[in-house]
C-alpha cells in the first residue's frame, strides 16, 4: 500500500502503510533466526552458545549503524515536511559517508581484541575458538551491517518501504541459501554461518547505495558533500537512543548469559540464544511499526501539523496494544513447536526453553510500547528523553530485575525479571509521553 508521507492517516490505512516496513524487519530477523537453526541442529550445542555468547558484541558495535540511521532519517524527514529537499539530501549524504567510514573504523578495532573479548563474556576454552572465528567475520562485515541498518530507516523517509522489504528480502535469501550450502553441504559450522551473515549484510547494503547514488523516482539522493559537522553532531545525538538501547540491550543479554551459565550451565546460554531468534521475529513486528510510523511523526512535526500529530500518537499506541496482546497469545501457542525446532535433540534443553519461553512470551505485551516510547521521541528530534527511556528501561530496570529475581525465586527468575522490568517500562514510557503531550501538542483535543 503506497502512501504520502504527508497523507492523513485512518488506523486501518496507518496498519497497512506499515507493512512493508515490518516485512522489511521480519527478513532481516528471519535470516538471524536460521542461522541459528542450522548451527543449533547441523553444527552442534559448543558452536550454538559460542554464537550467542559472542553476538550481543555484534549487535552493540552494528548499533552505530542504527543510531546514525533513526537519528539522520527523523532529521531528514523533519527538513522534507519543512519543504527543504536541498538540505535533506546533504543530511542524507553526511550520515551514510560517515557511517561507512565509522564501519571501517570499528573493524580495525574490534578485529584484534575479539579472544580478550570472548573470555571477559564468560567463554571457556572449548567455546573459544568458535566464538573467535564466527566473531572475526562478523566484525570484518560491520560497514556492510552499519549500512544496511542504516538504509533500512531512510527507506522510510524516502517512501520507498516496499523497495526496502524487496532488499532485504533479497538479503534474506542470500543468507538463507549459503547457510545451507556451507552449514549442511560444506560443514563449516559457525564460520559458515558467519559468511552467509555477511554476505547477506552485503547485499542490504550495497543495492541501497547503488539506487540512492544514482537517478532516482524516490526523495533522496547521494551526492558529493562535505562534512556538515554540525547536522552530523545532531543526527548522532537524535539517534543516541538507538545506539544506547542496543548497548542496553546487548548488556542485559551478557548479564543473563552469565547468570545462566551460572545456574544452567551452556543449555541456559543456548536456551537463552533460542527466545532471542524467537524474540526477533516478535519484535520485528513491533521495529517495523515503529520505523514507518516514525518517519510520518518526523515530518508533521517539521510541518507543525499537531492535529496529525496527535491522530499518529493515538493510533499508534492503540496499534500496539492490540499487537502485543495477539503477538504473547501467539507466543504462548507456539512456546513448544519452536522449541522443537530447535532444541529437539536434546530434552534438558528442549524442557529448559519450553518453560522459559513460556515465561518471557509475556515480554510482548509490553514490548510494542516500550519501544515506541523511545522511537516516538527520537521522530521529534528529542534524543535526551528518548535516550533517557532507552537506558533507564534496559539498563536500569531490566539489569536490576534479573539480579535480584533470581535470588528470590530460582533460575527462573531470570526470565521472570525481563518480564517485571518490561511491565515497569510501560509505566516510564506513557508517563513520559504524557508529560512532554503539552509541549509537541499531541494532547488534548483536536483543534
Amino acid at each position: 500500500m503506497k502512501t504520502s508521507l504527508a497523507e492523513h492517516m485512518t488506523a486501518r490505512k496507518l496498519f497497512l502503510g506499515a507493512l512493508p516496513s515490518v516485512f522489511m524487519m521480519i527478513s532481516i530477523s528471519v535470516y538471524s533466526v536460521v542461522d541459528g537453526f542450522f548451527v543449533s541442529n547441523f553444527a552442534g550445542k559448543t558452536s550454538f552458545a559460542a554464537v550467542n555468547l559472542i553476538y550481543p558484541l555484534i549487535m552493540v558495535i552494528g548499533s552505530l549503524g542504527f543510531m546514525m540511521g533513526t537519528g539522520g532519517a527523523a532529521l531528514v524527514a523533519k527538513r522534507l515536511g519543512e519543504g527543504d529537499p536541498e538540505r535533506a539530501n546533504r543530511h542524507f549524504s553526511n550520515c551514510v559517508i560517515f557511517s561507512l567510514l565509522l564501519g571501517i573504523l570499528s573493524s580495525a578495532i574490534t578485529y584484534p581484541l575479539l579472544p580478550q573479548i570472548a573470555r571477559w563474556l564468560g567463554s571457556d576454552e572449548e567455546m573459544l575458538p568458535y566464538c573467535v572465528s564466527y566473531g572475526r567475520i562478523l566484525v570484518m562485515g560491520i560497514t556492510a551491517f552499519n549500512l544496511q541498518n542504516l538504509f533500512q530507516s531512510f527507506f522510510m523517509a524516502a517512501e520507498k518501504p516496499t523497495l526496502g522489504f524487496l532488499v532485504t528480502l533479497l538479503a534474506g535469501i542470500t543468507n538463507i541459501v549459503l547457510d545451507a550450502a556451507l552449514i549442511v553441504g560444506a560443514k563449516m559450522g559457525a564460520v559458515g554461518a558467519a559468511i552467509g551473515t555477511v554476505s547477506g549484510q552485503a547485499v542490504g547494503a550495497v543495492i541501497p547505495l547503488i539506487y540512492f547514488s544514482l537517478p532516482n523516482k524516490s526523495r533522496l539522493r547521494l551526492a558529493a558533500t562535505r562534512f556538515e559537522w554540525k547536522s552530523l553532531g545532531k543526527m548522532a545525538a537524535n539517534g543516541m537512543s538507538e545506539f544506547f538501547n542496543n548497548v542496553s540491550a546487548s548488556a542485559v543479554s551478557m548479564v543473563m548469559n552469565a547468570l545462566l551459565m551460572k545456574y544452567y550451565g551452556q543449555n541456559g546460554v543456548s536456551a537463552y540464544g533460542i527466545i532471542c531468534y524467537v524474540w526477533l521475529i516478535y519484535a520485528a513486528v513491533f521495529i517495523g511499526f515503529n520505523m514507518s510510523v516514525s518517519a510520518r511523526i518526523s515530518f508533521h512535526y517539521g510541518a507543525e501539523n499537531k492535529d496529525e500529530l496527535r491522530s499518529l500518537y493515538r493510533k499508534s499506541l492503540l496499534i500496539l496494544l492490540i499487537l502485543g496482546v495477539v503477538q504473547t497469545a501467539l507466543a504462548e501457542a507456539l512456546a513448544v513447536p519452536l522449541s522443537e525446532a530447535y532444541a529437539g535433540y536434546d530434552p534438558g534443553l528442549l524442557d529448559l526453553t519450553v518453560k522459559a519461553s513460556r515465561i518471557y512470551a509475556f515480554v510482548y505485551l509490553f514490548l510494542g510500547i516500550n519501544m515506541f516510547g523511545s522511537a516516538f521521541f527520537t521522530a521529534l528530534n528529542n534524543g535526551v528523553v528518548s535516550v533517557f527511556l532507552a537506558v533507564t528501561r534496559l539498563a536500569a530496570l531490566e539489569i536490576v530485575c534479573v539480579v535480584v529475581l533470581p535470588l528470590l525465586v530460582g533460575g527462573y527468575g531470570i526470565f521472570y525479571g525481563v518480564v517485571l522490568a518490561e511491565g515497569l517500562g510501560v509505566f516510564l514510557n506513557l508517563g513520559t509521553m504524557q508529560a512532554f503531550a503539552s509541549k509537541y501538542g499531541y494532547g488534548g483535543k483536536k483543534a
